[in-house]
């Protein structure tokens, strides 16, 4: 309650100062700092509690052509990618929270809430962190990287083969710690919201190992690996492996889209329906390298959907690698907790720093539920070139824009196009 007060009185305080950046407000207990850089952060001076509200908004546009809409012609769409609003901090200084709610609707849905995040992790065993709530499972070093750094604006495609293993949908526990200051590993698991006859959950259950023995900014090598697993006997959950390809636009709930004519296409699976499949497993393996700016990484990506009812198997198998170099010369900063790459700092507050990348995807599905008289073998197939270039104006702002060039095998728009271009562009601002 003590705290509470002191909280409140600083809250008071901060809203009619005018003029006041920061500062220490003296209380019976610790003393308070109040920051307004980058967010309102308020913390005891022991750091025992502290609270930060912050937040980002991704605004983005696009235009796409060939197999990116259902009739070929060129569509485009303008929508927020996230409009996140972010509260976290500490709780008698072992305990961190974190709540991220998505304002655009983008994360999550009506039933279970637009929550991007909420976990509370325990941090008194140091190195080991333990995770309760509702988070994306580690898996993968982009998706371990925050989307407002991550290089292109969309993730790779070979994410698009199993999107369980990221999902959010639903609440689990992790464990993850830094090894010997040159490693990290993770463990977790999870209970989605889809269930069995018996309406029992599916457990999904994540491993993630990184060797990392140079871990700093400008200077990393990073290797690593992972593995996914749940039982999906009795259960009726989508399977279905979908990729929009890279462009949001053809199907995103923030805002307008391509409407009908985006063009989502199916690469195998099925929707829910009791009892079609049994066991669901991914393994990967991920690499980077990073020399002052230039960047290397890498991700392979394997799917086995094993049948149950169903008749066949689907297998998966994707990979991307991508090169990016930061003209201004700033290095990627890079974090061994989560084993991650995270944001660049501008040098030049007035030119901020320029970065460039070239990536390239490329996925395969064999699903041989979908046989068709013009597909014998049903492997349908996407490889996908994307350039972009990111403005990073200062710590808050970031300017991006990506050319998108794809091409499809056995799978295609409702006239036949099996490649298509886009431009994406995106405003993005973290607070």
């Amino acid at each position: 309650m003590k705290l509470c007060k002191q909280l409140l009185a600083v809250a008071v305080a901060g809203a009619f100062s005018t003029h006041a950046l920061a500062g220490t407000v003296t209380t019976d207990g610790a003393d308070i700092v109040l920051k307004t850089k980058g967010g309102l952060e308020l913390a005891t001076t022991d750091k025992a509690f502290s609270f930060k509200l912050g937040g980002r908004v991704q605004a983005d546009y696009g235009r796409f052509d060939g197999v990116f809409t259902r009739n070929g012609d060129t569509a485009d769409a303008a929508y927020f990618r996230r409009a996140y609003i972010e509260f976290g901090g500490t709780l008698y200084r072992d305990w961190k929270y974190q709540v991220n709610y998505d304002l655009s609707r983008n994360t999550g849905n009506d039933s279970t809430g637009y929550f991007d995040e909420a976990s509370l992790t325990y941090t008194g065993f140091d190195p080991l962190q333990l995770k309760f709530g509702r988070f994306y499972t580690d898996f993968g070093l982009e998706k371990a990287t925050s989307s407002k750094w991550i290089t292109g604006l969309e993730r790779n495609l070979s994410y698009d083969l199993a999107e369980w293993v990221n999902d959010n949908a639903g609440m689990g526990v992790q464990a993850g710690a830094r090894v010997a200051e040159m490693a990290w590993l993770s463990a977790s698991l999870f209970s989605e919201n889809n269930g069995d006859t018996d309406g029992d959950s599916v457990k999904r259950y994540n491993l993630r190992g990184v060797f990392a023995p140079l871990h700093s900014d400008g200077n990393v090598l990073h290797l690593g690996a992972q593995y996914a697993y749940r039982d999906l006997k009795d259960s009726a959950v989508d399977t279905r492996i979908r990729s929009r390809l890279g462009v949001r636009g053809v199907d995103t709930n923030g805002g307008s889209d391509a409407g009908d004519n985006g063009n989502r296409l199916l690469f195998g699976g099925a929707a829910a329906q009791d009892g079609l499949w049994g066991d669901d497993a991914v393994w990967g393996v991920e690499g980077a390298w990073a020399n002052g700016p230039v960047s290397l990484q890498g991700e392979y990506l394997r799917r086995t959907l094993e049948a149950d009812r169903a008749l066949n198997d689907v297998k998966a198998s994707g990979y991307y690698a991508q090169l990016a170099w930061t003209l201004t010369g700033e290095p990627r900063i890079y974090k061994l907790d989560g084993a991650k790459f995270d944001s660049i700092k501008p040098k030049d507050k007035a030119l901020g720093a320029w970065e460039v990348f070239y990536r390239f995807d490329s996925i395969k599905v064999q699903d041989d539920n979908l046989v068709t008289a013009l597909n014998p073998d049903n492997e349908r197939k996407a490889k996908s070139h994307t350039i972009g270039v990111n403005w990073y104006l200062n710590e808050a702002l970031k300017v991006s824009a990506d050319y998108i060039a794809t091409s499809t095998d056995n799978t295609g728009n409702a006239v036949g196009d099996d490649s298509g271009k886009a431009i994406v562009s995106r405003v993005q601002y973290v607070f």
